[in-house]
């Protein structure tokens, strides 16, 4: 893409200028002895990484953040997914009519006068529940069933100890949740009853928990709660460690007195610093209270406070008054080692949940970043102390710098002026022809961007414009590589401006000016396609809008680095398939959905695209992202230029538009010579006469002119 200067007296420097520049700017250097200002350069820098550094700590501390959160909404999740599943459980064995209306045989039993409760275990009612259960049990991996009922008898139960047992201890608020008709999974407490612990020996105080549902009479009253036991050391444990952060995380969960009442992952480890007991049958579920030791235990610490009298981590004291929040600064847990954490507290459940990670491992890249920027800033001074050393050097090569310079100015048969834009592939430069002396726009290739893939396109660039004699096609003159190796092209240079600029300075452009310029384009396109090159990257910005030879408003057509030979094998050596390939706000549904099967449809869709551009100042589809523009032109109905406008546009030139941007390519116009022709016909056609193009650029330059007088005063 070619880029013209503002004004014809203003000249930027070009690359061997700018080095000579600096050669001069050396000297001044020794003379004035400005040696300190690398000193000074090397301490702003410094304070600029400074101010980095803290900004890139933020961002690590977001991340590590939004880390402990994401792991901690998975588990809660997970969690909540398992406690609802035990209760529909639970549910589903209340409401079973058979277990039911054994249930109230047995609650029948124990309510007439005179009743024993031991005669409960003798009950043929028990052995058929027992029965009916047992299987159920062993295929869902419960390990026990209890029905109490709301006079706290045990009613039924897989084991005889248990049955007839009035005042059963259950967890705080059990009976009162299901006299109110609640279904509920309460958190892990201590049995009081004799337990299978892990070893098969049975004991009492072991972790259990119940998925528990009311079971009702035929009136629909609530006379007994149907209580699944579950090991809370199993799925409720493993649950919570799904997912964990490094490998110093882990997730757990306490109720509202800070009890640990899941599984710590670091068992052995509180035996070693002594939290548990050194037994084989000690477990921290229910054993360990979140306290900080306010030491480092692992480190072999020991507390000054005896655990009681410990206060609970900020944590657990947080979560434990309903806060849900993340701690990214750092604070102890209950083995006193300084941990990250995100928690929250699940009300309907009653107990906390925490993920937390040891702050060593969480800020092991931050650690890393500092000593990093402190290694730098000491290379920095080394460099701003070297500095001064080096332009000495500088200065002796001089003479061999001032020789190298003249080179750079000289590009075959082209000497180079100014540097004037710069696109995907290179660099423009206006230059002159040593022996001709008229301007000329010289395209390099960028060293740093050469690949045998990128000289094979840029030479087909070349090969396929300069096959093209258009007026309104930009012209090559020639090609070749310097010495050096670097690649290059030249063409003509264009004293103009491209469409782009233009409408956005100027805005929306009467309809005859319009028609004008596009007839150009479509003439420089007829030639493209009648030798099968389909342009595909047609867009103001690639459009110039000149003065050539006394005529006005002339257009140049350029760019063609994308163009597709369409018969050509090789093509597709040159351009990965199926890449997507052009501007988004002048691509045809085709070339969205399907790169590779362009025609020169597509083209005239682009001419469409630019042409609603010239009318209304805006582009036909817009969006916030890339995507969101290409599936407008796939998806979504053009609103007319006049209604985009807000007011009339010629029917024939706006119906002509929308037909090309008709979304299937058969609906558009077959050619761009048929396209002209259709332009031609249209009723503004001729209301933009060369004497309103040279009015136009006539009162330009005048503007042009007034405003260079004005910078000069």
């Amino acid at each position: 893409m070619i880029k013209i200067p503002s004004s014809a007296g203003q000249r930027s420097a070009t690359d061997s200028s700018i080095f000579k520049s600096s050669i001069r700017n050396t000297t001044l250097f020794f003379r004035k002895q400005l040696w300190i200002w690398p000193i000074v350069a090397a301490i702003s820098l410094a304070i600029v990484a400074w101010s980095v550094r803290g900004i890139v700590e933020d961002a690590v501390k977001s991340t590590i953040a939004e880390s402990l959160r994401t792991i901690l909404e998975a588990d809660v999740t997970a969690l909540t997914i398992w406690l609802e599943s035990q209760v529909s459980n639970a549910d589903a064995i209340a409401s079973d009519p058979e277990l039911s209306g054994l249930v109230r045989e047995l609650h029948g039993a124990a309510t007439q006068p005179g009743f024993d409760p031991l005669s409960l275990n003798q009950a043929p009612a028990l052995e058929e529940l027992r029965l009916r259960m047992k299987p159920w049990m062993e295929a869902q991996g419960y390990n026990g069933f209890v029905v109490v009922s709301m006079e706290s008898l045990v009613l039924a139960a897989m084991r005889d100890g248990v049955v007839g047992t009035l005042d059963l201890p259950l967890p705080e608020g059990l009976i009162d949740g299901m006299r109110a008709g609640e279904s509920m999974v309460t958190r892990p407490f201590a049995s009081s009853m004799l337990l299978e612990a892990e070893d098969g020996e049975k004991r009492v105080g072991q972790p259990t928990m119940f998925a528990v549902s009311p079971v009702r009479n035929e009136s629909g009253d609530v006379i007994a709660a149907f209580g699944l036991r579950i090991r809370p050391e199993e799925d409720f444990t493993r649950i919570l460690q799904v997912a964990r952060a490094g490998q110093s995380g882990e997730t757990y969960a306490f109720d509202g007195s800070g009890l640990l009442i899941s599984m710590s992952r670091f068992d052995e480890q509180l035996k070693e610093i002594g939290l548990l007991l050194d037994r084989e049958d000690s477990r921290s579920i229910l054993n360990i209270q979140i306290r900080d030791p306010q030491v480092n235990m692992t480190l072999g610490k020991r507390p000054q406070i005896r655990r009681p009298q410990q206060p609970l981590t900020r944590m657990a004291l947080a979560a434990i008054q309903g806060e849900t929040n993340v701690d990214v600064e750092g604070y102890n847990d209950y083995r006193g080692v300084p941990v990250i954490g995100a928690w929250t507290w699940l009300e309907n459940y009653g107990f906390g949940v925490t993920t937390e990670v040891d702050v060593t491992e969480a800020y092991r890249p931050l650690y890393i970043l500092r000593y990093t920027f402190w290694a730098l800033f000491g290379l920095l001074a080394a460099a701003a102390l070297a500095i001064f050393g080096f332009t000495v050097v500088v200065a002796r090569l001089n003479r061999a710098a001032r020789k190298a310079a003249k080179k750079v100015e000289q590009l075959g048969q082209y000497s180079l002026q100014e540097k004037i834009g710069a696109g995907g592939m290179g660099s423009v430069y206006r230059g002159n022809h040593s022996m001709l002396r008229h301007p000329t726009a010289i395209k390099l290739l960028d060293p740093e961007k050469t690949t045998d893939h990128t000289i094979a396109r840029f030479e087909r660039e070349v090969q396929l414009t300069s096959q093209l004699t258009h007026p309104n096609t930009i012209a090559v003159y020639d090609f070749g590589r310097t010495p050096e190796g670097m690649f290059y092209y030249a063409m003509e240079f264009l004293d103009g401006v491209n469409l782009e600029s233009f409408i956005w300075k100027h805005g929306p452009q009467p309809e005859g000016r319009v028609i004008h310029i596009l007839r150009q384009v479509c003439g420089s396109l007829g030639e493209a396609h009648d030798i099968g090159l389909i342009h595909r990257d047609v867009k103001p910005s690639n459009i110039i809008l000149n003065r050539r030879g006394g005529l006005y408003d002339v257009v140049k057509l350029l760019d063609f680095g994308l163009v597709k030979a369409s018969d050509a094998e090789h093509d597709a050596s040159l351009t990965v398939a199926g890449a997507l390939t052009g501007t988004p706000h002048y691509m045809s549904p085709e070339s969205v959905q399907n790169p590779s099967a362009v025609d020169a449809r597509s083209d005239l869709y682009a001419v469409g695209a630019v042409g609603y551009f010239l009318l209304t100042g805006k582009h036909l589809f817009t969006g916030e992202t890339i995507m969101e523009i290409c599936m407008g032109h796939v998806e979504k109905t053009p609103v007319p230029p006049s209604e985009r406008l807000g007011s009339p546009i010629s029917e024939d030139l706006e119906q002509l538009i929308l037909k090309c941007l008709a979304k299937n390519p058969d609906d558009r116009p077959a050619t761009a010579v048929e396209l002209e022709e259709e332009l031609a016909r249209c009723s503004s056609a001729g209301y933009w006469p060369v004497s309103s193009a040279r009015a136009w650029w006539i009162e330009q330059d005048e503007k042009n002119s007034v405003s260079d007088a004005t910078v000069a005063m």
